[in-house]
């Protein structure tokens, strides 16, 4: 139904009532907006009732009109481009203190993901990666943000952390060419989603490697390709992504392959302590 919903809207528009029609008719033409529109909403911009809208979405076959809402949202949110992206931000936004809304909106996610998360699929990613023989990690674009920080800490606690760092499909291919069943493959991305992460986690899986994806919905093209997902709700902050709660999840992520890794991690971490000393790295609160 997710993928289908405009159609399906569109091949069951004749037999709706004359309410029914305006509601149709509007999403149909602008479903970008109608998707972050309450039912309240929806009604009074069509000119019909709540009741209305909330009897229209049964009507398509959905419990209640938050399940068309969802629908709508996760259909749409890899298709937006960045001007309708603000465009549906500042209409969400309104006259709201910007610095609330959004806070609140990120809350909101980490609670959702908190709850969602599949504890069992965490679990054995968290085992995949400790026994991996190489680290694969790519994320492109925002998701690079996060592909580095998981980056940066993998490679205190494992010696083969390959942060694929690429800005074409063929310097995917470079790095990951011997990438086979003894390797972990971790791809991130949420919405618009990249082509490049999709297709390499697509190579990486038919070369026998464990494919493990972060991502923001089931319905992500990520998810078929791997073998452990591992969801995190973001959202859209006006044209940017809030990737809040994925950086909590890799947060997470990393603090429990680094209790897995206890005894070799601390090992590692008493070197570079006497490294960072030596060199000076870091600022000394003693000195002046």
């Amino acid at each position: 139904m997710t993928l289908d919903i405009l159609a399906h809207i569109q091949e069951n528009l004749p037999a709706f009532s004359k309410g029914q029609k305006l509601i149709a008719n509007y999403i149909l033409h602008n479903y970008d907006k109608a998707a972050f529109m309450t039912a309240s909403r929806l009604g009074k911009t069509v000119n019909v009732s709540e009741s209305t809208v909330v009897r229209f979405a049964a009507e398509l076959g959905f419990d209640g009109y938050p399940s068309m809402q969802k629908a709508l949202q996760e259909m749409i949110r890899n298709k937006l481009t960045s001007v309708q992206r603000m465009e549906v931000s500042n209409d969400r936004i309104g006259n709201q203190d910007v610095l609330s809304m959004v806070m609140h909106s990120d809350m909101e996610k980490i609670r959702i993901t908190l709850e969602e998360t599949d504890r069992e699929s965490f679990s054995n990613a968290v085992e995949a990666i400790c026994s991996a023989r190489n680290l694969y990690i790519l994320g492109v674009r925002s998701a690079s943000v996060l592909a580095n920080f998981l980056s940066f800490y993998f490679q205190y606690i494992f010696e083969r952390v390959v942060n694929i760092d690429t800005v074409s499909i063929s310097e995917v291919f470079e790095q990951t060419i011997h990438v086979d069943s003894q390797d972990v493959f971790i791809g991130l991305s949420f919405p618009r989603y990249s082509r490049r992460t999709v297709t390499a986690m697509e190579y990486a899986r038919s070369r026998g490697a464990t494919v493990i994806a972060i991502t923001d919905s089931n319905a992500s093209p990520l998810v078929p390709l791997a073998d452990y997902s591992l969801i995190a709700k973001s959202d859209m902050a006006s044209f940017v992504d809030s990737l809040v709660a994925p950086l909590s999840l890799v947060n997470a992520l990393i603090v429990a392959v680094s209790r897995k890794k206890g005894s070799e991690l601390q090992q590692t971490l008493t070197k570079l302590e006497e490294i960072w000393a030596k060199y000076e790295v870091y600022d000394r609160p003693d000195q002046t």
